[in-house]
């Protein structure tokens, strides 16, 4: 991506007068010297699959190792049942959040968004969105759009892997990509995306990467439920017309400079944080034994 900054994504959007999302597949076409129509379908067929992914969710599947499987389920029924304070859109976000993370545990195809650990913050919100507001799947594309320009200045001035940065680079990415896609879809412009996006950063700002046993499990998949509902706070934030102190890019570079400060202990290496104590030793010597 030509793009360093969210900052050149929105003066561009300015000088042009497009969209957030059509700077952003402009930016694709040339990269992979694409057409409109092939860029679009492309990402098309990425929000599809998270489809597929949402609706292939097994309840009674568990992981390898029995630390997951079945959680989305209870959600969806305890949301059934009138038990949930979070309404009918945050439980069902949670309940997909859920889904798509142990979808990814129990080895089933997920979309990486923007990585394995935290597939299930983008599509939980997006798809309890097309689904509850009744919005055009077109529409959901141009937020697709939207979420990957985010994802790709991210990873371009800091970094998206857990083992570079801390959960805070995957749970913290992928939320910033959510409440930016949510932003628009809600009628918000360019900078309002963007800082929906610093605002879901500002919140994960330092969360660190502790697997159980190593796994992708235990507890990223219940963080992608955090990064899914922080995505929605910031986004309605943002419309309302709150606003980050930090410029967005700034607080993207405040996120690399944690990132980098945190011990490799906390840093996906399964040694400390919940994966450090002694219930989490106690799991990653069961597995081991596996």
């Amino acid at each position: 991506m030509s793009f360093r900054s969210l900052e050149e994504i929105i003066r561009k959007s300015k000088e042009t007068g497009k969209a957030f999302w059509e700077i952003v597949m402009e930016d694709d076409m040339n990269e992979r010297a694409a057409s409109s129509q092939d860029s679009f379908h492309k990402m098309k067929l990425l929000y599809l699959s998270m489809r597929d992914a949402n609706a292939a969710y097994d309840k009674n599947l568990k992981s390898a190792s029995e630390l997951v499987g079945g959680d989305g389920e209870k959600v969806h029924q305890a949301l059934k049942a009138g038990k949930l304070l979070s309404g009918t859109f945050g439980g069902e976000v949670i309940a997909k959040a859920l889904k798509m993370g142990e979808n990814n545990a129990c080895m089933k195809r997920i979309v990486a968004a923007p990585t394995a650990g935290s597939c299930g913050v983008l599509p939980a919100v997006l798809l309890t969105y097309e689904e509850q507001m009744g919005e055009e799947i077109d529409r959901m594309v141009e937020a697709m759009f939207v979420a990957s320009g985010i994802g790709v200045v991210i990873s371009v001035r800091a970094f998206l892997a857990g083992a570079a940065g801390g959960c805070q680079a995957e749970i913290g990415s992928a939320s910033a990509m959510a409440a930016g896609a949510l932003a628009y879809l809600q009628g918000g412009d360019g900078e309002c995306i963007a800082h929906a996006s610093a605002l879901t950063l500002k919140n994960l700002l330092g969360l660190v990467c502790d697997p159980v046993a190593g796994l992708v499990e235990v507890p990223c998949v219940k963080r992608n439920v955090v990064g899914a509902i922080n995505a929605i706070a910031s986004a309605d934030m943002a419309i309302a017309g709150v606003r980050s102190q930090i410029p967005p890019d700034e607080v993207i570079d405040a996120m690399r400079e944690v990132g980098e400060a945190m011990p490799s202990a906390l840093r996906e290496t399964g040694e400390g944080g919940l994966a450090g104590t002694p219930t989490g030793i106690k799991i990653r010597d069961r597995v081991l034994m596996q």
